[in-house]
């Protein structure tokens, strides 16, 4: 930091504020105020206060002025929502506010501080949290506020262009995705155009729900005891639940993820137990190539049905019938889309990277800004 420079804490600046605490039983899923838990602060709400609750509460209570930065102050600790003065209301100590004096320090200056500073919160076992008094002897450099509005401008211009690029590459993986996708369904739909479908209950062994997890020889990691693995609905680590004694399923087959995630399709040539939420399907090796199973499933327009989550059903799986070529012109068609894809996750492995470089600048230019080292004639317009 420059020696010119003050610091103080944010206590130093202002009091910590929040709103009056609001009742569950105060609260509706419609009505006249949004109500924003931490749970929905930044996004669309999902409870409302009524209005006579609301201007009696902003009149008698803490209420954060047009241009305070509230901040989330549980769980993502940190993100950051400028009060635009529109009717609203927050949750108490979850969603938080400094009460700065302007004089020393100008909101938007503060904001872009709220994006570099290290938050360092109290961890509870199933939340982080920042307390007040841990908001309170947070370090904040303090430079004159004219120069605080030479640096908001350049981390303005700057951060600009960086989210122009961000978005560019962002659109770039989704349409890497979709002409993946869109290349996939086509080599199916010329299939389906030269061959007669066969229906999918034809092609399989058995089409199954999975079941209860087992209530023996269960363990979260693999043990010497429990290596099959228990898979689940849902994508993360491939559904990977946890570890059990005796498989239920030995053959090569196709997992598909039949409620809340729709469609998550998986070829699995290793033995394993299928859990709830979970469709297997066991190709007849000599009609139906596994993979060229999961391909052909991966092109359907899955049906979702449930009122509030939607699910796939056995029955609704047996319904579908399939192109079904020779074992050859599927093996020759899962080796084209193999070859696609690889070159699709290069293509998106390295447009990630170039939106980690991006956060990387992100923090380099905030350590500057921060630090005093921010040149003026620095622009960021051909990022």
């Amino acid at each position: 930091m420059r020696e010119d420079w003050d610091k103080k804490t944010l206590g130093e600046l202002g009091k910590v504020c929040m709103c009056k605490r609001i009742m569950k039983h105060q609260t509706s899923t419609e009505g006249d105020i949004p109500f924003y838990k931490i749970g929905t602060f930044g996004k669309s709400p999902n409870a409302y206060i009524d209005n006579e609750t609301y201007l009696s509460f902003k009149e008698k209570y803490s209420f954060p002025k047009v241009g305070d930065i509230l901040i989330s102050a549980a769980g993502t600790i940190g993100r950051r929502v400028i009060y635009d003065g529109e009717p609203a209301y927050f949750q108490d100590s979850n969603i938080v506010w400094i009460d700065n004096n302007k004089d020393l320090v100008s909101n938007d200056y503060l904001y872009h501080f709220y994006g570099f500073c290290n938050w360092n919160p109290s961890k509870g076992a199933t939340i982080s949290r920042l307390y007040h008094a841990d908001l309170r002897r947070i370090e904040i450099p303090i430079p004159p506020i004219s120069e605080q509005k030479e640096i908001v401008s350049i981390l303005d211009d700057a951060f600009a262009s960086i989210d122009k690029a961000k978005a560019n590459i962002e659109r770039n993986i989704e349409n890497a995705k979709d002409l993946f996708q869109s290349q996939k369904e086509t080599y199916i739909q010329l299939l389906s155009k030269d061959l007669s479908l066969t229906p999918i209950t034809d092609v399989c062994e058995k089409i199954f729900a999975g079941g209860d997890k087992p209530k023996d020889y269960f363990s979260k990691t693999k043990t010497d005891e429990c290596q099959i693995p228990i898979i689940s609905n849902g994508a993360k680590n491939d559904g990977l639940y946890g570890f059990t004694k005796t498989p239920k399923v030995t053959k090569s087959s196709i997992t598909v993820s039949a409620r809340g995630t729709i469609g998550y399709t998986v070829f699995r040539n290793y033995p394993f137990v299928p859990i709830v939420r979970l469709i297997v399907l066991t190709p007849k090796d000599d009609i139906i190539a596994p993979e060229y199973l999961m391909r052909v499933l991966q092109s359907l327009d899955i049906l979702r049905t449930g009122s509030s989550i939607p699910q796939l059903t056995v029955p609704m799986i047996k319904t579908y019938s399939i192109p079904v070529p020779s074992i050859e012109k599927q093996t020759e068609l899962v080796a084209s889309l193999n070859q696609l894809e690889k070159l699709t996750k290069s293509s998106i492995s390295m447009y990630e990277k170039e939106l980690e470089n991006l956060e990387e600048l992100k923090k380099s230019i905030l350590q500057k800004a921060f630090s005093g080292e921010l040149v003026k004639e620095e622009t960021y317009e051909k990022i």
